[in-house]
Formats: structure tokens, C-alpha cells, sequence
């Protein structure tokens, strides 16, 4: 069983180990963090507000799982992308690395779901699969999302995804 919690900074050191490894952030992380390997620093100065918070910064809500052991075991934002529309978009989607495979991803998306429709009030939750990954793209699937679109351009194949508030089951 899984819980969520907002992002601290004493979760950016584990968050920049699951990435190291991922080609997907190998050529994602240049392009929006302006270097790679994405370190635990630029994790945090990217989350935090003027103030020190960091529940929320503009509408991106950055959380974490927790396992029963209180062990920090995934990350994902949930991120308005149309205010008056209620649109909301996930992503960040990661799972410890020595831990994958096991339902984790999965679980955190329905806690995730749940938040966003229930507490959001969100219509229309959307999410994006970079390079084609066939088992996210299942996972997502499985949870729900259906396909909305295929994008084929340079650095990634992405496939759009969406649930809409009429098709979820809580």
C-alpha cells in the first residue's frame, strides 16, 4: 500500500539516481534542465518557491510515494495545463530503479488519479509515453488511459494519453 506526500528536498538526492541511467532523460534533461546528468540540486532549486515551499509552484504539485516501510519509493507531478477546463497533466512518472516492476508505477497513478479527479476536480487527466515504451504505455493502459494521439518528431516518438473524468472508476 502506498501513500503520497508533496516533494522535500531530501528527496531530490534519490530522484536524480533513478534518472542517471534513463535514456529518456539523457536526452530530455539537457533540453529542459540545461545539462545531464541531472543533479539533486537542480532538482531542488527547479521545485522550490521564493519562499522555501514546495507544495505547490504554479499550478506543478511534485510528490512522492511512500511504501509501508516509509521507504521513498517513486516521484510524479501533477500539473494544471488548462485552468478553466480543469486539464491536468502527469508526469515525471519514476520508480526507484532497484525496485521496478512490481506494481509501484501503477499504484501511484490510481493514488495520483484519485487525487486529481476527486480533490482537483479535474475533467481530463493526460500523460505522455516518450520513445514508444511499450510498458509504460501497457501500465498506463491497464490504469485507464487511452490513446489520443502519436507524435513522431525528433528527440522522441510520444505517444498522448487521456482519461476523462466520465471513464474513471475510482
Amino acid at each position: 500500500m502506498l501513500r503520497l506526500r508533496p516533494y522535500k528536498s531530501c528527496d531530490a538526492e534519490k530522484i536524480s539516481e533513478w534518472i542517471k541511467d534513463e535514456d529518456v532523460f539523457v536526452k530530455w534533461g539537457g533540453d529542459h534542465f540545461g545539462e545531464f546528468p541531472i543533479t539533486a540540486g537542480i532538482i531542488d532549486d527547479k521545485y522550490r518557491q521564493s519562499n522555501g515551499d514546495y507544495k505547490e509552484l504554479d499550478n506543478f504539485y511534485p510528490w512522492i510515494a511512500i511504501d509501508d516501510e516509509n521507504r521513498v519509493v517513486g516521484h510524479f507531478i501533477i500539473r494544471y495545463i488548462h485552468d478553466d477546463n480543469r486539464i491536468l497533466r502527469f508526469g515525471w512518472v519514476i520508480v526507484d530503479s532497484t525496485i521496478r516492476g512490481k506494481g509501484y508505477g501503477a499504484e501511484m497513478l490510481r493514488l495520483g488519479l484519485k487525487y486529481a479527479f476527486e480533490l482537483m476536480d479535474a475533467k481530463v487527466v493526460t500523460i505522455g509515453v516518450f520513445e514508444n515504451n511499450d510498458i509504460a504505455h501497457e501500465c498506463y493502459k491497464k490504469i485507464g488511459f487511452k490513446d489520443k494521439e502519436i507524435t513522431e518528431k525528433e528527440p522522441f516518438n510520444i505517444i498522448e494519453m487521456e482519461l476523462k473524468r466520465e471513464d474513471y472508476i475510482a
